[in-house]
């Protein structure tokens, strides 16, 4: 009745007023109305929980046409994010790491190897080619 338009003036009458003229509460009017309109709902209150099937199909699609040089889990947790689906980033880390879609880690860099390997052989007798800091040189003394 709230929503009907009076001919005379071509406005809605309005909660207010129709509820005055019944002699009702406003309040008492709000909650059968939000009552009518949570009978008509079937559905679970709640977060609409996907399968693991489902989640890795959209994984995959994500991961078909990527956005990043290199998306780890929290990147893709974020796209599903806003993409509409939710779910949680330990859910996420598990269905990559078991179908193995995780993006490859950094290896360590090779060392490089000691070109002399620990030997070392002097080419000509009493010659100085290395020092252990243990003598110097100095002009007033020689060495030292």
């Amino acid at each position: 009745m709230s929503r009907t338009v009076s001919p005379s003036s071509n406005q809605p009458y309005g909660v207010a007023r129709v509820t005055s003229v019944w002699d009702l509460a406003r309040s008492s009017f709000y909650a059968a109305r939000n009552r009518e309109h949570h009978r008509h709902s079937p559905q679970k209150r709640g977060p609409k929980v996907r399968s693991d099937e489902e989640l890795v199909v959209e994984i995959r699609e994500l991961l078909t046409a990527p956005i990043f040089t290199g998306e780890g889990y929290r990147k893709i947790w974020a796209r599903l994010r806003h993409k509409g689906v939710r779910t949680c980033k330990d859910r996420v880390l598990r269905l990559l790491r078991e179908h193995q879609l995780l993006s490859p880690s950094r290896q360590p860099e090779p060392t490089p190897t000691n070109p002399h390997e620990g030997t070392i052989v002097a080419t000509a007798p009493d010659q100085m080619w290395g020092t252990d800091a243990t003598a110097t040189f100095t002009e007033a003394e020689g060495n030292v």
